[in-house]
């Protein structure tokens, strides 16, 4: 069985999943892009993300499409605007999201961004689809560790069940505080963009510890990110050559050696920084 993230509340989901970002944008490209997310599914890739935001709304279409018939097998993830963040907003901008999905539920629904409505406001909506069983769990994305503390400390908050946010070898500031905050209170990180929007794949660290793995630069970069435990990568790929290689990268284990040659290239951080967001 492929590797596996552990929620708050015991549940299990896959530690490799897929992305949807810029997908929906192009009605000429949608048949290839169901196509892709089903090949994921077919490859084990069964944690889906996508947004309200991704396409405005199409790349939702895309993953509805993609899961018709299947949906018992997604953990599906999306996510609200932060200017749909509010009491009203939050149900009615989750009611398009089920429409547009083609499904009564929701497993996973982030805040994508921090807005101007409070925190509390919206962990109440939250939790209100949540009883409803429109939602399973909620959480956040791009939220530091600051905005999680206030999170934590609102009523509803200690449900978060994620926090979704930049990572990859070029991007490693979360290593200095967040990813640690969040695995001691066995929160999984979400870690998107994991090939860096594809500027890694020139690395020359990369490319060598692929060459002695048999294997990709795109595969050790996702490699690199599942190295923790509380860590789920959604990569994101159209191609059916991408989807397969990026679904490969989960049976790669990378060693010490590995590691110090790309800790060599990507510094790890040794300082507190912003959180570094796309």
């Amino acid at each position: 069985m492929s590797r596996q993230v552990r929620l708050p509340d015991g549940t299990l989901v896959p530690a490799l999943g897929q992305g949807t970002w810029h997908m929906g944008e192009r009605k000429a490209a949608a048949r290839a892009e169901v196509a892709a997310l089903r090949l994921g599914l077919d490859l084990g890739m069964t944690l889906i993300d996508t947004a309200e935001m991704y396409g405005e709304g199409g790349a939702e279409e895309v993953v509805g499409e993609a899961i018709a018939g299947r949906r018992d097998e997604v953990f599906l993830v999306s996510k609200v605007y932060p200017h749909n963040a509010s009491a009203k907003g939050v149900p009615a901008a989750c009611a398009r999201s089920l429409k547009r999905l083609r499904t009564d539920r929701i497993d996973l629904y982030l805040l994508h961004w921090r807005g101007r409505f409070p925190l509390a406001e919206t962990v109440a909506a939250f939790e209100a689809l949540r009883a409803a069983g429109q939602i399973r769990f909620w959480g956040v994305s791009n939220l530091n560790v600051e905005d999680m503390e206030e999170l934590t400390g609102v009523p509803g908050g200690g449900a978060c069940a994620a926090d979704q946010v930049l990572y990859h070898p070029g991007a490693r500031g979360i290593e200095f505080d967040l990813l640690p905050w969040c695995r001691d209170r066995n929160l999984p990180v979400m870690a998107y963009s994991p090939l860096g929007q594809g500027g890694l794949l020139r690395s020359r660290a990369l490319r060598s510890v692929a060459q002695r793995h048999g294997a990709t630069p795109a595969q050790v970069a996702i490699a690199w990110g599942l190295r923790h435990p509380n860590v789920i990568s959604i990569p994101k790929a159209v191609a059916p050559e991408h989807v397969r290689e990026n679904a490969g990268a989960g049976a790669i284990t990378l060693t010490a050696e590995d590691f110090a040659a790309i800790d060599a290239e990507f510094t790890p951080p040794t300082r507190r920084q912003g959180l570094a967001i796309l």
